[in-house]
C-alpha cells in the first residue's frame, strides 16, 4: 500500500504503541471533513466509542517524539521525488493563526494580512508561525506548488517577557531553520525566496556565509545605500580596513534617470497575467548600513512599460545569477500564499483546538505537512490509478487543484481499506448509486 510505504519513513520517531496511534491521527486527518479535532478524527474512524480516546490526545500533547526529525524525513522524501537535481528552490513566510483564549499562552496581536490593506489596519490574536516550504513544479498540476516542511511558532514579545526568554525576531527564526535545512540538503544549491520582512543585512549575511552558502531573493528597498566593492587594501595602511568603496546612487535616483539603459523581458503569469512584458536594469553592489555586516547583492530594478504596476526592486545574495533568473524564482513566492490558504480551507488549519503548549507547537505544523503529504502520495498514486478530473455542466476543469488531490487521496483510503469502521457483525444497507456517488463527492 503506498499510504503505507511513505508513512513507514517516520516509523522511527515513535515507540511501537504511539505510533499506531499517530498513523490513526493522521489517516483520520486526511478522511475528516471540516474541523481538525482529535475527537473529529476518532468519529470519522470509526473509534468514536474508543474508551481509551485519551491516548490519541496523548500523542500530541505527551509523547516522546521529534517535530524537527520528522520534518527532515519528509524533507528528503519531497526532494527524492521532486527535485532529484539541481538547484533547491524554497519559499520562507509567515502566517497568522486566528486563536483566542487565556490558555493560548504564546499568542499575540499581529496586524491581519488577509483583512487589512494599505488604507484598512486590522489587528487580530493569534499565534504567528513562520513556515519553508519546498517550491517545485508538480507534473499532474502542471505548475509550481510550495510543499510545507519545516514550520515553526515564533511566539509574541509579551509572551517571551513572562517565561523569562529572549524575544527573537522573525530573521532570527528563518536563520536557525535555514541552518537545519541546509544541514540536511547537503552539497545541493540552495536558493531561498522571501518577502521584504526578510531584507536585512544581519539576516542576509548570517545565510550567506554559511560553510554551504544560502542565497537569498527579495525585494529592496528604492533607497537602499549602495556602494562599491572596498578596494585592495595597502599593506602600509594604518587602521581598520574599509569595508565598502564608493558610493552609488540609489534605485530611486536610477528610476528618475533619463539615461538608464532599460531592457526589455516578457515573463509569464506575472501578477495573474498569462504573460507580462517588464524592463529591467541589473548591477552588483554592496548594500551597507552603519553597524551592519555588508553584503554583496545583485539587484534588480523593474518597472513596467504601460504604468500599471509600481516599480519595484529586488536582491540576489547569488552575484551569478541573470536577472530573468531571480525574476522567476521571486514569482514563485506567490504559491506560499496559496498554500496557506488550501491548508485554511481544506485541511483544517485554525480549527484545532489543543490548550497543552507542546500540542499547539505540533499541531499546525503536523497539519501544514498533511499539504506536502497528500501531494506526495498523489504523485506515487497517479502512476497506478486514474487521476479524473471533475467536470460540471458549468466549468471545465483543465488541471487538478489541491481539492482533487486530496479528494483522489480519500477515495484511495476509503478504498483500501486500511481501517476497521464498525464492529462485527455488520448491517448491510443498500443505497441506490446516485445518492451514493452523491455522497461520494
Amino acid at each position: 500500500m503506498e499510504f503505507m510505504k511513505v508513512m513507514i519513513a517516520f516509523a522511527p520517531l515513535f515507540s511501537q504503541r504511539v505510533w499506531l496511534h499517530a498513523l490513526t491521527l493522521v489517516m483520520g486527518a486526511l478522511l475528516a471533513p471540516g474541523k481538525r479535532t482529535v475527537s473529529q478524527i476518532l468519529r470519522v474512524m470509526g473509534l468514536a466509542h474508543e474508551p481509551q480516546f485519551q491516548r490519541y490526545h496523548r500523542v500530541l500533547n505527551r509523547a516522546v517524539w521529534s517535530s524537527r526529525q520528522a520534518s527532515r524525513i519528509l524533507l528528503n522524501l519531497l526532494v527524492g521525488t521532486f527535485a532529484s537535481d539541481g538547484v533547491i528552490v524554497m519559499g520562507l513566510d509567515d502566517t497568522i493563526e486566528r486563536r483566542w483564549g487565556k490558555r493560548i499562552a504564546a499568542r499575540g496581536i499581529y496586524r491581519d494580512p488577509v483583512r487589512s490593506s494599505q488604507e484598512h489596519f486590522v489587528k487580530t490574536s493569534g499565534l504567528r508561525w513562520l513556515s519553508l516550504m519546498l517550491l517545485v513544479p508538480i507534473p499532474w498540476a502542471q505548475r509550481v506548488w510550495a510543499l510545507p516542511v519545516l514550520t515553526v511558532l515564533a511566539p509574541s514579545e509579551r509572551y517571551n517577557q513572562t517565561q523569562g526568554r529572549r524575544h527573537k525576531a522573525l530573521t532570527d527564526w528563518a536563520r536557525q531553520m535555514l541552518v537545519q535545512v541546509r544541514r540536511g540538503l547537503g552539497n545541493r544549491p540552495m536558493v531561498v525566496v522571501a518577502d521584504s520582512s526578510f531584507a536585512a543585512l544581519d539576516f542576509l549575511a548570517s545565510v550567506s556565509h554559511l560553510p554551504n552558502p544560502v542565497h537569498v531573493v527579495t525585494r529592496l528597498r528604492l533607497d537602499a545605500a549602495l556602494y562599491k566593492p572596498a578596494p585592495p587594501r595597502d599593506a602600509h595602511t594604518i587602521g581598520r580596513p574599509r569595508k565598502v568603496g564608493q558610493r552609488l546612487p540609489t534605485l530611486k535616483t536610477r528610476l528618475e534617470d533619463s539615461t538608464t539603459r532599460w531592457q526589455s523581458l516578457t515573463l509569464e503569469g506575472w501578477y495573474g497575467q498569462q504573460t507580462y512584458t517588464l524592463e529591467w536594469v541589473s548591477q552588483t553592489a554592496v548594500w551597507y548600513h552603519t553597524g551592519l555586516p555588508p553584503v554583496p547583492i545583485r539587484w534588480v530594478l523593474v518597472r513596467d512599460p504601460l504604468g500599471k504596476l509600481e516599480p519595484q526592486a529586488f536582491l540576489c545574495t547569488d552575484l551569478e545569477a541573470t536577472p530573468a533568473q531571480i525574476l522567476l524564482w521571486f514569482r514563485q513566492r506567490w504559491q506560499v500564499e496559496v498554500t496557506f490558504q488550501e491548508v485554511r480551507a481544506h485541511l483544517g488549519v485554525e480549527t484545532q483546538r489543543q490548550w497543552s503548549d507542546l500540542a499547539i507547537h505540533r499541531t499546525t505544523p503536523a497539519l501544514l505537512a498533511l499539504f506536502s503529504l497528500v501531494v506526495l502520495l498523489t504523485q506515487r498514486l497517479h502512476l497506478q490509478f486514474t487521476f479524473s478530473l471533475p467536470h460540471t455542466a458549468w466549468y471545465m476543469k483543465q488541471h487538478p487543484t489541491f481539492a482533487d488531490a486530496l479528494a483522489f487521496v480519500r477515495r484511495y483510503l476509503w478504498a483500501s481499506r486500511l481501517f476497521q469502521t464498525s464492529r462485527d457483525g455488520l448491517e448491510f444497507v443498500k443505497v441506490p448509486r446516485p445518492i451514493f456517488d452523491t455522497w461520494t463527492e
